[in-house]
């Protein structure tokens, strides 16, 4: 019988900002407010499955978790707040001075399986990036891949978190 293994654990990976906005994603006068965002965290993950473990990332930047609806928005924004000084000390130890972190789920899918999360790597602009590397290009599409298993579904999101971010926009601006 095969015991299933979760467990959770933050992989920082350094990204450039959106074309025309700057990188620190914590001032919120840009931001779509809370309560508006209607998707759901797996609209914003991506998913790989390399027969022994599947795991999923998840961006914890606060302009796309503020995407998510209500109930989906609360656990990764308090997650990244808590884990805030932490995330901090990290960066800083690399000399980074704005980490772009992703939430990574793993779900062992046999007895002893084994994840590294050095070995996930993030293809993108021809480039191979691992944590605490920087340039990654967030918003545009990249590649996960671990283990042999690849994932281009960071893709698929991009196109999802865009229509959301137009729907709340258009939303903000109606007249009431």
């Amino acid at each position: 019988m095969t015991r299933l293994l979760r467990m959770g654990m933050l992989l920082p990976l350094l990204a450039s900002p959106r074309p025309g906005e700057a990188q620190d994603t914590t001032q919120t006068d840009s931001l779509p407010p809370v309560g508006m965002g209607r998707l759901l965290q797996e609209d914003i993950s991506v998913g790989i499955d390399d027969g022994t473990v599947q795991f999923r990332i998840m961006p914890l930047d606060e302009s796309i978790i503020r995407l998510l609806a209500p109930d989906s928005y609360t656990s990764p924004h308090s997650l990244r707040e808590m884990r805030h000084a932490e995330i901090q000390q990290a960066a800083e130890r690399r000399g980074v001075t704005e980490p772009v972190v992703f939430f990574v789920t793993v779900f062992g899918m046999r007895d002893q399986a084994h994840f590294d999360p050095d070995q996930v790597v993030v293809a993108s602009r021809n480039r191979l990036f691992r944590p605490f590397e920087n340039g990654l290009a967030m918003w545009e599409p990249f590649t996960v891949e671990y283990a042999g298993a690849r994932s281009d579904d960071w893709g698929r999101s991009l196109v999802l978190i865009e229509r959301e971010r137009a729907r709340i926009g258009q939303q903000r601006r109606a007249p009431r």
